[in-house]
């Protein structure tokens, strides 16, 4: 399986991993060409969700790349998809980041206006804050092969290189730590407002709050944003835990099971945000059903709700028909 500092990536990783990359690149896609195609879901925190995309695309693509080839040594190409990963994936970070943080100022603290103000700080340090990392590693020889120890076939940091551990760190693990501590947290503060919010409104609104739409969506809210850090969580800790084990000097990083948990975990975030944001949001979902020609009942029902502005979506979820309060409708509208 392994042989001193190399991890061997089978074959059968490779399909796995493969097919995990095409999934994201496919989901991520999706999300850009719907926010293209439907001018009404260009809200700001959907445009924040693109950004987002195209790191996952451009994520998905060199990794893609890198499992193909399976690098067994340094070269041009290597140093080339070892970079553009670095970048796209140190990016996606901030940018997941950043959403739960628009949302949090957003929805808890009621200030659309510093929300929107916001974007321009997230631009400068989602985008410059990686390149500047990926350039100066660059420039310092540092990004090269790996021997896939904590990568599945892709370059990353040299595995030569004497201060390796401070590059790991630099070039993405200290900020995919920092992400674990913040968005279960901002997503929790999220959730704790839009249910005092709710408790709010049910002493003097009793009927609106009972009715069986305006819980189903505040349903779908509550489970979204339970979801959104789980997810990141799941799929990044893989790769965690092999960093790890690398540390450690432990061989267990070269499981095989654990090397394709990895190899799906770093590459397939695009598809889950699809899924997430596209495929269980029914504006969006009854949109394509129409696109693709879908003729059945389900589709034709829903179709008149979709075209509503009243279910017009944040990030592309269902929103209540009737507004409650300026918390509760951001975050439901989601």
């Amino acid at each position: 399986m392994a042989s001193g500092n190399h991890t061997v990536v089978y074959l059968s990783e490779q399909v796995v991993v493969l097919i995990s990359c095409a999934l994201s690149f496919l989901g991520s896609s999706l999300i850009i060409c719907t926010y293209i195609a439907w001018s009404d879901l260009r809200t700001t925190p959907r445009k924040l969700l693109v950004y987002l995309s195209l790191s996952d695309w451009l994520s998905a693509v060199s990794y893609a790349y890198g499992v193909w080839r399976v690098f067994d040594t340094d070269s041009v190409d290597c140093v080339a998809q070892g970079a553009i990963s670095t970048f796209a994936n140190t990016s996606s970070f901030f940018w997941t980041v950043a959403i739960a943080v628009y949302l949090y100022v957003f929805i808890v603290r009621t200030n659309q206006r510093l929300a929107d103000s916001l974007v321009l700080f997230f631009h400068i340090v989602s985008w410059g804050v990686p390149l500047a990392i990926t350039v100066a590693a660059l420039c310092m020889n540092k990004i090269g092969y790996d021997a896939s120890e904590v990568s599945v076939g892709w370059c990353w940091v040299r595995i030569h290189a004497p201060d390796r551990v401070l590059w790991m760190l630099l070039t993405g693990k200290i900020w995919e730590f920092l992400a674990y501590l913040t968005l279960p947290v901002l997503y929790i503060l999220i959730k704790r407002h839009i249910h005092k919010a709710h408790a709010a409104l049910s002493e003097y609104r009793p009927i609106l709050a009972s009715s069986p739409p305006s819980h189903s969506f505040s349903s779908m809210a509550d489970r979204k944003l339970t979801l959104i850090p789980i997810i990141f969580i799941v799929l990044r800790i893989w790769s965690t835990v092999r960093f790890i084990l690398l540390l450690a000097g432990s061989p267990a990083r070269q499981n095989p099971v654990l090397v394709t948990l990895h190899g799906i975990g770093n590459t397939l975030q695009g598809a889950a945000n699809c899924i997430m944001f596209v495929l269980f949001t029914q504006p969006i979902r009854t949109r394509l059903c129409a696109a693709l020609c879908c003729c059945c009942s389900k589709c034709r029902a829903e179709a008149p709700h979709s075209q509503d502005p009243a279910h017009r979506p944040l990030l592309g979820g269902d929103a209540p028909a009737q507004r409650e309060d300026s918390s509760s409708r951001a975050w439901a509208d989601r």
